[in-house]
């Protein structure tokens, strides 16, 4: 991981390695990527609140976003 820039993000409750993915690419399916910077945390579905999480800055265009949530996600 030398050379690679990152950014921190400092979790909250109902954090998720997708969510993750959406905020920072604007693609859930990247959470590959921020799981790979983040050997030591746990791979479970839901965060907990307080840990650090390396995000990695990429260089990858990400598809243009509205500050939305992914489609999937809904809030009744």
């Amino acid at each position: 991981m030398t050379g690679q820039s990152y950014i921190e993000h400092i979790t909250k409750e109902g954090d998720r390695w997708d969510l993750l993915a959406w905020k920072y690419y604007g693609d859930a399916t990247r959470y590959e990527e921020i799981i790979l910077a983040n050997p030591d945390l746990p791979i479970i579905p839901i965060l907990p609140s307080g840990l650090k999480v390396l995000i990695p800055v990429s260089d990858t265009p990400s598809p243009a976003i509205d500050a939305g949530l992914p489609p999937w996600v809904s809030y009744g």
